[in-house]
């Protein structure tokens, strides 16, 4: 079984680039997000056993979330709904060159406001997204199930690094703390600019895997991916898309991989698919509105060389 934890979220996507969130126009919502819900999602869309360990509110929001992941296939049985908090929210503008500008409103909500942890089943996955680290009470969760993985599963990490999150010490110290516990390790460009300055992803990669990882991957937008698990290094080129909407397609990437890799699916035939799966989801508007199932995967899925 493959769980995650974290923030479900609500969240509205105005139509107007550049925008930036100050002035009336339209927007688009409410969608189901969260990084964490997003992932989860895509694990059951390709076929996965996926559980979510989270809060939503007592309300349409709430609602919302929890229909969508009980609809494609998610164990919901420890997503708790506060009857006192409101489901957190998410509002997202984008730019000419395709930046985004986020509003969250998860402090004080639903999105941080968590039941019992459970104690994860031995030989489950646990996936984190570093995007929950900045919120104090889902970090503290996110520890605490870390600790409980120890001999226990695997553990994966998409780093999803922002700024703000590398000058804060504390939480600092657990990104460096989940990199070094972690066996699969599934950063973007942007993470390896942070965290490794002045190193390459081939570089990166291959350092970590004599480090003990079991994958790493470099997720690299429009240049598509590079990863190994140890064997042969593996670079497949982007799939042309139209973008529409680039939000959760990290997400929806480490998803698949994931997700397959549970089912016993080969490293390379897992990462061509998540390659596929993460193209295919920039395309319509809304953060999991396209999380493909493997059908639509395999419709433009060829495995290329190594």
């Amino acid at each position: 079984m493959i769980y995650t934890a974290g923030e479900m979220l609500a969240e509205f996507v105005s139509h107007e680039i550049g925008c930036t969130l100050q002035k009336t126009t339209t927007f688009s919502g409410p969608y189901p997000s969260g990084a964490p819900a997003i992932f989860i999602d895509q694990v059951a869309r390709v076929g996965g056993a996926a559980a979510v360990i989270g809060a939503v509110g007592d309300d349409p929001f709430g609602e919302m979330l929890r229909h969508r992941l009980a609809t494609d296939g998610v164990d919901i049985s420890h997503l708790h709904t506060s009857k006192t908090l409101t489901t957190g929210t998410a509002f997202v503008s984008y730019f000419e060159d395709g930046s985004r500008t986020f509003v969250f409103h998860m402090d004080g909500t639903a999105a941080d406001d968590f039941a019992a942890i459970p104690t994860l089943p031995q030989g489950s996955t646990l996936h984190i997204s570093g995007a929950s680290l900045g919120n104090p009470n889902i970090r503290a969760m996110i520890e605490g199930m870390l600790a409980q993985m120890e001999g226990r599963g695997t553990v994966s990490y998409d780093p999803n690094i922002r700024p703000e999150l590398m000058r804060d010490p504390s939480v600092r110290q657990v990104i460096d703390q989940i990199i070094t516990r972690c066996d699969i390790f599934l950063p973007s460009d942007s993470d390896i600019a942070a965290l490794y300055p002045g190193q390459t992803a081939e570089t990166v990669i291959l350092d970590l895997l004599e480090a003990g990882k079991k994958i790493v991957v470099v997720k690299q937008g429009a240049n598509g991916v590079l990863g190994s698990d140890g064997t042969a290094m593996i670079r497949l080129p982007a799939l042309a898309v139209h973008e529409v909407d680039p939000t959760g397609a990290g997400d929806c990437f480490c998803g698949t991989l994931i997700g397959l890799l549970d089912q016993g699916r080969p490293f390379k035939e897992a990462l061509a698919a998540a390659n596929i799966a993460g193209a295919l989801h920039v395309t319509r508007r809304g953060p999991m509105e396209w999380n493909p199932t493997l059908s639509d995967i395999n419709e433009h899925l060829e495995i290329a060389p190594a």
